[in-house]
């Protein structure tokens, strides 16, 4: 061997002497993470997919196939497979190395049962609970790394959600078993490394040893530390209407480890007062105030992990926020009277490489939005490389009856179906049957809710930790809007996400809708009642003069259904069975002039094709009572007709069924009539 050889060799075993050994992945390494801020602003090291098996309704199959707003979210299941003589249904099935990150599970008030989780290919469990029911097992972790959901009891409906991660280093297997069938419902929030990253399987023994770490974590957790090492700067300023002001960071590199805001209690102020920050020239936040910090609309309280809202009306933000260069943070006064603010910031040391990431917020504000129609709305679509870490969804709703059956879509990079897909928009948030009351968690929370049927304000927050999602190209987060009642939404959802320099998204600044008055429950309340048209007579109250048969005839409360858009908050039910049933209904005349009847119904997918006669004349043409959807139809004009003796009467009969009918098909609903002048 040549000097230059031996040399080459020596200098070769000298690096591999001082390379580091590659980190193992443990149940300890996890919980560090978890509790480590400046961990999520670095591109991850090991690298990872997120992945989300849930009981979605597997009729789910494409957007341009039948089934994309499916809703029947409970009991499915990968397989069902036999062991031992047991019959177990297969939740998730996944490959590793990897690591169960996020368990949320809920069921009815049946929670008999075992849950089994199989890791590498054993045929013995590692874990195994007695019930369908994260909380009854004999683990010994508690809240917070293991959450009940709002309410819960265990002999009634609910779950719970736990962030005990469980790694596993070649294979994961969960399964349920049960004697019956009741309601399950599941989501699981999981790792996948890239191949030949170590990661050590979860044992009972390795989780006795890391004891410490798990009541290190819990604490944490619970009292989030809340003074990091750095530099304090901070500025307190009265901004004039439409004014701005600025405050230059120290330069870089360096990082944002806290950010703390004091602004007036009104709700207005805080959703025209925009938090607007900018790194190494990109505008990387641009949002109001109230909706950054996870208070939504107004001034409530948040304690979570990430951010904290007090009652004294300071609002802290720990997500470390990293930059190269240069960080300028602004306030901007929409509202259109002055505000007094102060602003508080840490700035800490920072080594900026190739890992570091931009912490981004954005908020995207649409009010009108009607459902049904069944849609998706975007909450945002992202361009680049980055780690989707967050959301908080400040909604108005205008009804009391809740809104959220729509299931989160997220789609990642090159899927060709959303690799995230829920089971509901509660769930997503981590509490289940919804509506529960205000609560907080360390990563999930909501902090207002105005009425306890969810009429008015409402306010979900959700920060992930290790269940971030990271994106190589691309992230789209969509939600689907599905209620128990026709409605029309108001939506402001603030995404968080780091990003590597230079990515971009479909969400711009909102001036106009941030500048906008807020809408009050008492606005609500008032818009949610019923109108009584001018002049109408209810069908319901009119009087039975006779019918062919011995039918249903009578009032039908439209509460569940948007009373408010029917004249009374109710209409007139008829449970015809058959072409040719028929009734007569008479109502006293205003007067002895001719007038203009205008009848005002209701269709729904099982209302039936119907003739009229007013006062013995035939009314033409026909009424279709078929929709898709219980709604109010359109004005239907009888015609001009003199009252008789008084009265006018009205028959009403069964002419048919449209095509596309289903259920009973001939059944109808009449809801007023309006005697217009001529």
């Amino acid at each position: 061997m040549t000097g230059f050889g031996r040399r080459l060799v020596l200098v070769l075993l000298a690096l591999t002497a001082t390379a580091p050994a590659r980190a193992e992945v443990t149940v300890e390494s996890l919980l560090r993470e978890m509790t480590d801020y400046a961990a999520v602003a670095r591109w991850p090291e090991p690298a990872y997919t997120c992945r989300q098996a849930s009981s979605y309704d597997r009729a789910t199959v494409a957007p341009d196939k039948p089934g994309w707003f499916a809703n029947s979210d409970q009991n499915q299941f990968v397989r069902v497979e036999t062991h031992q003589g047991r019959t177990e249904k297969v939740m998730l099935d996944a490959d590793g190395p990897g690591a169960l990150v996020r368990f949320w599970l809920t069921t009815d008030r049946n929670k008999q049962g075992r849950l089994r989780i199989y890791l590498d290919g054993a045929a013995e469990p590692a874990l195994s609970y007695p019930a369908y029911d994260l909380l009854s097992g004999d683990l010994g972790v508690g809240a917070p790394l293991v959450q009940p959901h709002p309410g819960y009891q265990p002999d009634a409906n609910g779950g719970n959600t736990s962030y005990l991660p469980i790694p596993y280093a070649r294979h994961c297997k969960v399964t349920w078993e049960e004697a019956g069938q009741s309601a399950r419902y599941y989501q699981i929030n999981y790792r996948t490394y890239a191949p030949g990253t170590v990661v050590r399987t979860f044992t009972r023994a390795d989780l006795d040893a890391a004891r410490p770490a798990v009541a290190r974590a819990g604490r944490a957790l619970a009292m989030p530390p809340d003074q990091p090492a750095g530099r304090a700067v901070s500025q307190t300023t009265a901004l004039a209407a439409g004014g701005t002001q600025s405050l230059d960071l120290p330069a870089g590199p360096a990082a944002v480890s806290r950010l703390e805001l004091r602004a007036p209690a009104d709700e207005r102020a805080l959703r025209s007062l925009i938090l607007r920050m900018d790194c190494d020239g990109e505008r990387t936040i641009w949002c109001p105030v109230s909706d950054f910090f996870g208070s939504g609309v107004g001034l409530n309280a948040v304690a979570s992990w990430y951010r904290t809202v007090g009652a004294d009306g300071t609002m802290v933000c720990r997500w470390v926020m990293p930059y190269e260069r240069t960080a300028r943070l602004s306030l901007l006064n929409l509202a259109p009277a002055p505000i007094s603010a102060s602003l508080g910031v840490t700035v800490s040391p920072w080594e900026w490489d190739a890992r570091s990431m931009h912490f981004r917020a954005v908020w995207h504000y649409e009010s009108g939005l009607k459902t049904p129609p069944e849609r998706d709305w975007n909450y945002v679509t992202i361009a680049g490389q980055g780690v989707y870490v967050g959301d908080t969804l400040a909604l108005f709703n205008p009804l009391p009856t809740w809104y959220g059956e729509g299931d989160e879509k997220i789609w990642v990079d090159d899927d060709t179906f959303p690799s995230h897909l829920g089971t509901g928009t509660e769930d997503y948030y981590s509490f289940s049957y919804a509506p529960k009351p205000v609560h907080q968690t360390p990563f999930t929370g909501e902090p207002r809710l105005d009425q306890p049927m969810t009429q008015g304000h409402n306010t979900l927050i959700r920060s992930r930790n290790l269940d971030g999602i990271p994106f190589a190209r691309r992230l789209k987060f969509d939600i689907e809007l599905i209620a128990w009642r026709p409605m029309a939404l108001t939506y402001a959802a603030t995404t968080y996400w780091y990003a590597r320099p230079g990515a971009t998204c479909n969400v711009e600044p909102q001036p106009a809708e941030a500048a906008l008055p807020v809408p009050t429950l008492a606005d609500a309340v008032a818009a949610s009642k019923p109108r009584p048209r001018p002049g109408a007579v209810d069908c319901e109250t009119m009087t039975v003069l006779g019918r062919s048969g011995d039918f249903f005839l009578g009032e039908q409360d439209m509460a569940p259904f948007g009373a408010e858009r029917w004249g009374a908050g109710a209409h007139l039910l008829a449970k015809t069975t058959a072409v040719g049933d028929w009734f007569e209904v008479q109502w006293p005349a205003a007067g002895a002039e001719a007038r203009r009847l205008v009848l005002h119904a209701t269709q729904a997918p099982d209302y039936a094709m119907l003739r009229f006669a007013v006062n013995g004349q035939r009314v033409e043409p026909l009424f279709d009572g078929y929709a898709d959807g219980v709604q109010p139809a359109p004005p239907f004009e009888l015609g001009v007709f003199a009252p008789h003796d008084g009265k006018f009467t009205l028959r009403v009969e069964v002419a048919g069924a449209n095509a596309a009918s289903k259920g009973a098909r001939y059944y109808l609903g009449l809801d007023d009539i309006v005697a217009e002048a001529r």
